[in-house]
């Protein structure tokens, strides 16, 4: 079904693999359209060498559009980000990249996954209670906004296994 999708609206077959270090650029600047506070191309060059990250890309052809990133710690993970382009959301993607990362992280032996995410992000929280994660906290005035304005987390979790 999800082929299907991606071909009704252009561009080919949507696909999650492993992102490598000549996709640092494009996650960089996929992540700085998506967050305030955009990480670099060197910060995603590190990530994408460390033994102990899983970087996911989803790509509509050979178009990078999307991308999953977690910081793993024994049986744990920490979602850091995850991001699709503006041009495609909406369209099931992002739950099709998550759930293949999270396979991912359960084939590494990842038993409990966390993340956190702005408390009045609708889409993302949807996004993530429809794919299993539950509250399990909240962080006051965790995110600067570029106004000043401090906005909450919640905390997610969702069990592996």
């Amino acid at each position: 079904m999800m082929a299907w999708l991606s071909q009704l609206w252009n561009g080919g077959t949507a696909v999650v693999d492993s992102a490598i270090l000549r996709d640092a650029a494009r996650l960089a600047h996929l992540h700085g359209q998506s967050f305030h506070r955009g990480w670099g191309e060197s910060e995603f060059e590190a990530m994408l060498t460390e033994r102990n990250t899983l970087v996911h890309r989803l790509r509509i052809g050979r178009r990078i559009v999307g991308f999953a990133a977690s910081r793993l710690a024994a049986d744990e993970a920490e979602i850091l980000s995850i991001a699709v382009a503006a041009s495609h959301r909406g369209r099931g993607l992002s739950r099709n990249l998550l759930l293949t990362h999270l396979g991912h992280l359960a084939g590494r032996g990842v038993r409990h996954v966390f993340l956190e995410v702005e408390e009045h992000n609708r889409p993302a929280r949807q996004l993530y209670e429809r794919a299993g994660f539950t509250i399990a906290g909240r962080r006051e005035r965790y995110y600067q906004q570029a106004g000043g304005e401090q906005l909450n987390a919640v905390l997610m979790r969702r069990d592996l296994s």
